[in-house]
C-alpha cells in the first residue's frame, strides 16, 4: 500500500514558476514508476510527466522544455518543476505511482495560471 499527498500547487502569474511535490509512505518508493498528471475542469485526465524506476523520463508533447519531473528515493519523494507556466497549464494536478498491478494515487493539488 502506498500513500500519496501532493503540496505545492497555488495560484502564479503567465510566465512564473512552481514545484509541486509528491511524498509517499507506506512501500518501497524506489521500486515504483512515478506520475503527474492533471485535469482541467470538464477535461478527462492526462499524464503529463512520468519517470520510471530506473530514472527515465517521458513528457506531454504539451510541456516538454517547460517542466521537469525528478523523484528522491531517499525522502520518497517525486517533484514536478513547472516553468513558463501558462493559463492552459490550469488544473487539479494529481500524483501517482505504478508498479505492475498496483497504482496508486493522490487527492490532487489545484495549480491556477492567471494574470
Amino acid at each position: 500500500q502506498v500513500q500519496l499527498v501532493e503540496s505545492g500547487g497555488g495560484l502564479v502569474q503567465p510566465g512564473g514558476s512552481l514545484r509541486l511535490s509528491c511524498a509517499a509512505s507506506g512501500s518501497i518508493f524506489s521500486i515504483y514508476a512515478m506520475a503527474w498528471y492533471r485535469q482541467a475542469l470538464g477535461n478527462e485526465r492526462e499524464l503529463v510527466a512520468v519517470i520510471t524506476s530506473g530514472g527515465r523520463t517521458n513528457y506531454a508533447d504539451s510541456v516538454k522544455g517547460r517542466f521537469t519531473i525528478s523523484r528522491d528515493n531517499a525522502k520518497k519523494t517525486v517533484y514536478l518543476q513547472m516553468n513558463s507556466l501558462k493559463p492552459e497549464d490550469t488544473a487539479v494536478y494529481y500524483c501517482n505511482a505504478g508498479y505492475m498491478a498496483r497504482n496508486y494515487w493522490g487527492q490532487g493539488t489545484q495549480v491556477s495560471v492567471s494574470s
